[in-house]
């Protein structure tokens, strides 16, 4: 249910409405825009009248929410959130946040060479897997530990914020001083994580499953909201469809569907969605023009050799060039959007 008050609604019926509703046993959510303020209750409604709720002076209008998210809804929070991620690095509201760096940290070598040349391209934030989630038990899994701690000396060598994959709760001490939380494709839904990691105060980027409709996204986010954490960053990287020439289908009405159903930041991840390194600058283009709050693009300075995800990973040039053009498209989206 949601409250939609007057513009420059009396403060103490305010207070007084307030008061009422919180005595019904429900959770107030509060979102005070520009002309407009929304009260969002959460919980058990059923049982509250809103031929009450109307007889309060400073009421406009009163709606019942029939999807079952809540804090994630656009109708409870109808302003864009904006995640912020250390000094001057935002995601929503109209900024554009580019992710950059390896699918693995496999060297002290590696991970700052990329972390240098990504920045130097613009890039606001780095990205780099310390532990790696792989359909092959043979397959290189991560530095683990070792690999946060380079991923960190990349950090106090750029000064770029840092973005790694959670994959276990056993891990999450050692996530401390890193500054975006992952949660993958193959997490999405694993709940128990999603709760624990909502108790946190660090901006979680949740991945979309591969095979997960829009709804079951914005519950995953649910979980972490409901727990707390408001920061949450969702996060389109192609879903699994009959077509096999690439390693994923990229969504990109996930953009302005996600838009419309929520207030969350949403990003594109052009990488796993095509797994072709050629196909990553024109589907990351595509998503720029399409509205998305930013990208996360899996650079790596040698991608023959890289020991994980080689062939979708683009070089630092590459990217550089990438960057160039989406900074000529960014101007124009507010027309193309329009």
């Amino acid at each position: 249910m949601i409250i939609i008050l007057k513009e420059n609604a009396d403060s103490v019926q305010f207070d007084a409405l307030k008061d009422w509703l919180t005595k019904q046993n429900v959770t107030l959510h509060i979102s005070e825009g520009i002309q407009q303020t929304i009260i969002g209750l959460i919980g058990d409604t059923s049982h509250i009248d809103i031929d009450i709720i109307k007889q309060f002076d400073i009421v406009e209008d009163v709606k019942r929410i029939q999807e079952p998210f809540k804090n994630a809804n656009r109708k409870f929070h109808p302003l864009d959130t904006v995640v912020e991620v250390g000094p001057g690095v935002k995601v929503g509201g109209g900024s554009f946040a580019v992710i950059a760096g390896p699918c693995s940290v496999e060297s002290e070598e590696q991970i700052i060479a990329v972390a240098e040349a990504v920045k130097k391209s613009g890039a606001d934030m780095l990205r780099g897997g310390a532990f790696k989630p792989r359909t092959s038990p043979y397959s290189f899994q991560g530095l683990r530990a070792e690999g946060l701690r380079l991923l960190l000396e990349a950090k106090k060598a750029t000064g770029l914020p840092i973005v790694t994959e959670l994959m276990d709760l056993s891990q999450l001490d050692l996530f401390t001083d890193v500054d975006v939380i992952q949660i993958g494709a193959r997490n999405m839904q694993n709940f128990e994580l999603l709760k624990q990691i909502g108790k946190c105060d660090k901006p979680i980027l949740l991945k979309r499953g591969l095979a997960n409709t829009y709804q079951e996204l914005l519950m995953s986010a649910e979980y972490i909201m409901a727990s707390g954490n408001q920061n949450v960053i969702l996060c389109e990287r192609g879903i699994r469809t009959f077509e096999t020439y690439t390693r994923n289908t990229l969504d990109i009405s996930a953009i302005p569907a996600l838009k419309t159903l929520s207030h969350l930041p949403v990003i594109i991840d052009p990488s796993h969605s095509a797994g072709i390194a050629r196909f990553v600058s024109p589907l990351s283009l595509a998503a720029t023009a399409a509205g998305a709050d930013g990208i996360i693009v899996e650079v790596h300075n040698n991608p023959s050799c890289a020991l994980c995800d080689g062939a979708q990973s683009i070089t630092p040039p590459v990217f550089d060039d990438l960057m160039v053009k989406i900074r000529h498209i960014l101007p124009f989206r507010c027309k193309i959007n329009a």
